[in-house]
């Protein structure tokens, strides 16, 4: 019987991202530095559930790829994960671009990049997830007991 390797290797700029987002936020949170598109375009409540959304979708992130378990639950981690990246990496975006200007147009470009490129992530978990449900759907529940070592 085969088993599954961990996905780390197969998504490096996804680790890459995800790795990081918490060490920002976790910096944010404890040296009280916010961008000033951030603190200006969002009120306090906002900022501080950005930070933490930062350090939980890294966290949740990087678990979801590295879940010993059931793949489902591996998948649905990460897919979690992404989709609260995206949007906060969307949020960030929206404050660039609330204080319009030629850096903030630099950064914007950037940032909505990654909001697609999670975004994009997320879309193919999903499809990832419905193929693993229906290929479940597939085989009986006896014929998986009967494989067993």
């Amino acid at each position: 019987m085969r088993y599954l390797r961990s996905r780390f290797r197969q998504q490096p700029y996804e680790v890459a991202v995800l790795g990081m987002a918490p060490v920002c936020g976790l910096l944010m949170v404890l040296l009280d530095v916010r961008p000033a598109s951030v603190q200006t375009s969002m009120p306090t409540p906002l900022q501080v559930a950005w930070e933490i959304g930062l350090i939980t979708a890294g966290v949740c992130g990087l678990l979801g790829l590295s879940w010993p378990g059931r793949l489902s639950t591996g998948l649905g981690m990460e897919l979690a994960a992404i989709l609260v990246l995206g949007t906060i990496t969307g949020m960030y975006a929206v404050a660039l671009v609330a204080l319009w200007s030629q850096q903030s147009l630099v950064a914007s470009s950037f940032i909505v990049a990654v909001t697609v490129g999670s975004l994009w992530r997320a879309w193919q978990l999903a499809v990832d997830l419905r193929r693993l449900v229906r290929a479940c759907e597939c085989v009986s529940y006896e014929e998986l007991q009967g494989s067993a070592p």
